[in-house]
Formats: C-alpha cells, sequence, structure tokens
C-alpha cells in the first residue's frame, strides 16, 4: 500500500451552505497536486454530491449538531478523499441498488430523484468504495494522469516548442 505524503481532515457542519466551502477546499488541494482542469471539475462535482447526500439525508430534523467529515489522503499518484456522516448504520446493498436514475425500461418521466449523485460519483471518479456501518461513508479515488509536460521547481513548463 502506498504511504500518503499528506492526510488532511475537515469536519464541517452538514448544512448546505458549508457543501461549498469543502468543494473550494478540495478543489485547492488537486490544484496543488497538479491535477488538470478537466479532472478538478469532475473531483469538485463528485465531493459536491456526496456532501449533499449528506446533508439531505444522513440525518433527521432530531440531530443537534449534525456534522460531516472529509479526509483528503495525498498520495504520489491520486487523491483519495472520503466523506462520511454518523446518521447510523445503513444497509449499503440496498443503497448501491438505488443509485442508478436511469432504467432502461422506464420512460425520461420516472427518473427517480435523488438517484443521480451516487451514479455521478462513480462516474466521474477512477474507484468508489460505500460502507455503512455507523452512517455512510463514501471513499472516492481520482488517479493522478500525469502529462507529457514536465515542470521545473518553479512550476513553470520545460516542454520546448518543436522548431
Amino acid at each position: 500500500m502506498a504511504q500518503t505524503s499528506d492526510l488532511i481532515d475537515l469536519k464541517m457542519p452538514a448544512k448546505p451552505e458549508y457543501v461549498g466551502v469543502v468543494r473550494l477546499t478540495i478543489s485547492g488541494i488537486a490544484n496543488r497536486i497538479g491535477y488538470s482542469y478537466d479532472d478538478i471539475e469532475d473531483i469538485k462535482i463528485a465531493v459536491a454530491e456526496a456532501c449533499t447526500n449528506v446533508v439531505s439525508h444522513a440525518y433527521d430534523e432530531t440531530v443537534q449538531d449534525p456534522v460531516m467529515t472529509i479526509t483528503c489522503g495525498v498520495f504520489e499518484d491520486k487523491l483519495e478523499i472520503t466523506v462520511a456522516d454518523h446518521g447510523g448504520d445503513i444497509d449499503v446493498n440496498s443503497f448501491k441498488k438505488g443509485k442508478g436514475p436511469v432504467k432502461m425500461d422506464r420512460p425520461i418521466e420516472e427518473l427517480k430523484e435523488g438517484g443521480l449523485g451516487l451514479f455521478l460519483i462513480e462516474t466521474l471518479m477512477d474507484k468508489v468504495e460505500i460502507y455503512g456501518d455507523s452512517g455512510v461513508m463514501i471513499v472516492m479515488t481520482k488517479f493522478l494522469q500525469r502529462g507529457e509536460v514536465g515542470q521545473n521547481d518553479n512550476g513553470i513548463s520545460t516542454q520546448h516548442p518543436k522548431q
């Protein structure tokens, strides 16, 4: 198993106004590591969907201070992001079964509301794992695809134009 060079933990209130804060933080981390613009956009959408799932579904109104925990493992070749809540045990298999909004034998008018989040996460990230022991924990991995353009220590491209 590859060792992380950095581990970043965030603990945020599970409220809609903090989803954007998490999204921007993860975007900054991904940018710092060297992900492409498109990969950063994919990561931001996946993280926002996972956080929105926590905000919308993890806790009922009786919970005083609902929280979501976001952990980023920064590896040499990947970013591993975990979004977790403590909303109670769930049946992971039934959770996964209901993930897709699209059923090929159903008309488009019958798309399941709320089923798009997990579907999007799995489409945008390279690897997704879901656990449900004391809440839902979604572990999302995006591998770093390093291009052919090298960078020196100043972050400036070292590729020379063809003559």
